[in-house]
């Protein structure tokens, strides 16, 4: 596929998502916690109203509702005094909470994607685990742990023995299945590899009746480009934050 990149005109991105609790909620504004709650609950530590995936499988934890003081609470006691972790969905951040850092992020869902089988697509395995994080360290496609395979279906393509480029299955809200860890070794880019293993992870996940969707940071153009050009619809701008539950040695910030 050929994707002009010159002079592109500016993406229209979606609104943020309002607020938890404006309007009726779709499984997908909330897709790690019903994750969490469904496919994935046997990765999930819960406490009430706020769960996480297990330390070496993924970073993300979620509300139940994120606009819920009593979710805020159990996810304190979770995550323990002082730690960090990342919150989607926020509108404001409670007295205590310090607010690190925050950013946006989009979603995109695959309506009218062609998926294909990749015959040079190989399934990776645990073995490849290293060789997978080394990848993901050169290349930065988001946060990739030792034990994220379980998750899903990852698939690579080697030449030469060597893992060129990787993209796999990650959250599984039901019926929805996440595509990430979309990465290509510096030197092999431009080639297609990236596209073709998407297509191909795609095709696994649709030939289980599940609906593919991926995240990608919103000032990564190039990358959203790329995506509506496959058939990928954006759905919804995600706001994030990186918080510091109370507690702890760390001086607080509170957030508005």
């Amino acid at each position: 596929m050929s994707t002009d990149l010159r002079s592109p005109q500016p993406l229209p991105l979606p609104a943020p998502a309002p607020a938890a609790g404006t309007q009726p909620a779709h499984l997908l504004d909330n897709a790690a916690w019903a994750a969490l709650r469904g496919p994935h609950r046997r990765f999930a530590e819960t406490v009430g109203s706020a769960a996480r995936y297990l330390p070496d499988v993924a970073p993300f934890v979620a509300l139940a509702d994120p606009a819920s003081p009593r979710a805020w609470d159990d996810l304190a006691v979770l995550v323990g005094p002082g730690e960090q972790t990342a919150v989607t969905g926020v509108a404001a951040v409670p007295d205590g909470w310090e607010t690190v850092r925050q950013g946006t992020g989009v979603q995109l869902v695959a309506d009218t994607l062609r998926t294909a089988h990749d015959p040079e697509a190989v399934r990776l395995t645990p073995a490849d685990v290293p060789e997978m994080l080394d990848l993901v360290a050169r290349t930065q496609p988001g946060p990739f742990l030792p034990r994220t395979i379980e998750l899903g279906a990852y698939w690579g393509i080697r030449r030469g023995g060597r893992l060129l480029a990787m993209a796999g299955e990650r959250l599984r809200p039901p019926g929805y299945t996440e595509i990430s860890a979309v990465c290509t070794d510096a030197g092999h880019r431009g080639g297609g590899l990236a596209t073709r293993l998407v297509r191909h992870v795609a095709d696994g996940v649709r030939g289980r009746g599940d609906i593919p969707f991926l995240h990608a940071a919103a000032d990564n153009e190039n990358a959203i480009r790329l995506y509506l050009a496959m058939g990928f619809t954006l759905r919804r701008r995600n706001l994030f934050v990186v918080v510091r539950a109370p507690g702890g040695n760390s001086p607080t910030a509170h957030g508005g």
